[in-house]
């Protein structure tokens, strides 16, 4: 697929600020400075759709954006330890609020920078996801700062870890564009599936 054109929508601080999407609604989660903005607009084809930053746990709100044929969900960033407990728990119950509408999330894109092994963050939310069966992919993000064989061994390795086959575990680098089209591949077949699912009345 291709990415013509990629806007902001809005952001929500509250649940009842969520939108309701028109379309497929693919969430972007993972750990604080995990590189979200920076897939984002590797994704858009832009240098500044999404604000990067080089301090972790900015983005502190649930930011929506209009990719043409899907909703791109880019939530806060979680394990970020210079917050408040309070901070924290807030950016937790607006996680949690946001995975409970699982009728409007056709995937997930889970970050995990390829040089770490995850974290136990990491590994929490993937039991959330496959406990509330939301559709995920591992993205792990910054393979430019491996060399090709050390960046295969490491797709290994984080896919073992978090109990999954090397095929659902991405490499990407924001800066050399490596793995941009097998996630347009991956977000292709989500939207085909999305479309050929019927939808089922509330009362059903």
């Amino acid at each position: 697929m291709e990415i013509k054109e990629a806007k902001f929508i809005t952001s929500a601080a509250r649940e009842e600020q969520f939108i309701k999407p028109d379309k497929p609604m693919i969430a972007v989660c993972g750990k604080s400075n995990a590189g979200k903005s920076t897939l984002i607009n590797l994704l858009a084809g832009r240098k500044n759709l999404a604000k990067t930053s080089a301090a972790p746990g900015r983005t502190r709100l649930v930011n929506y954006f209009d990719f043409g044929e899907f909703i791109l969900a880019d939530l806060p960033g979680y394990g970020y330890a210079a917050v408040s407990r309070e901070e924290k728990e807030k950016w937790g119950r607006t996680l949690d609020a946001f995975f409970a509408r699982k009728e409007d999330i056709a995937h997930v894109f889970l970050l995990s920078d390829i040089r770490r092994d995850p974290s136990a963050d990491d590994m929490q939310m993937v039991t959330y996801l496959n406990y509330h069966i939301l559709p995920f992919t591992v993205v792990a993000t910054k393979s430019d700062k491996l060399s090709k064989m050390r960046a295969k061994e490491r797709v290994r390795a984080v896919a073992q870890r978090f109990g999954l086959g090397a095929d659902n575990v991405i490499s990407v680098s924001g800066l050399t564009g490596e793995g941009k089209a097998a996630m347009l591949s991956r977000i292709a077949a989500v939207i085909r599936v999305r479309r050929e699912t019927p939808v089922l009345d509330e009362e059903e």
